[in-house]
């Protein structure tokens, strides 16, 4: 093993507006900058009990990826119990289906507020 996971730094147009996307997808506690993941002023990070550290920095030129593009960059999943339940939050929430409606009943594809890709995954 080379190395431990820290966090993961996502690029957005407003970093307080992302933080509390995922933090209404996933849980976790929204705080401010924290010199420990390095990622700037006009950043928030979201801490929950398990799971990765989600890092969120606002970038004035931010383009969100292209699904199914060549250069996308990541995918985050997310384990859900009830898909169509969490298919009505996550819409209501600001997320855009990616999939069409997908063709796969155990998961979807959407896109958070940024237009980063997430997939909600039944276990």
């Amino acid at each position: 093993m080379i190395g431990r996971f820290r966090c993961l730094v996502l690029d957005c147009p407003d970093a307080h507006e992302l933080a509390y996307f995922y933090r209404q997808l996933v849980g976790g506690e929204v705080e401010g900058p924290d010199p420990r993941w390095a990622v700037g002023d006009g950043s928030v990070v979201l801490r929950g009990e398990a799971g990765p550290v989600l890092a969120f920095q606002s970038v004035a030129d931010h383009r969100p990826p292209v699904w199914g593009a060549p250069e996308q960059q990541f995918l985050l999943d997310v384990l859900v119990d009830d898909l169509s339940a969490a298919h009505e939050a996550v819409l209501a929430l600001g997320a855009a289906p990616l999939d069409g409606g997908g063709g796969d009943p155990a998961r979807r594809v959407y896109a958070d507020p940024a237009g980063h890709p997430f997939r909600l995954v039944r276990p």
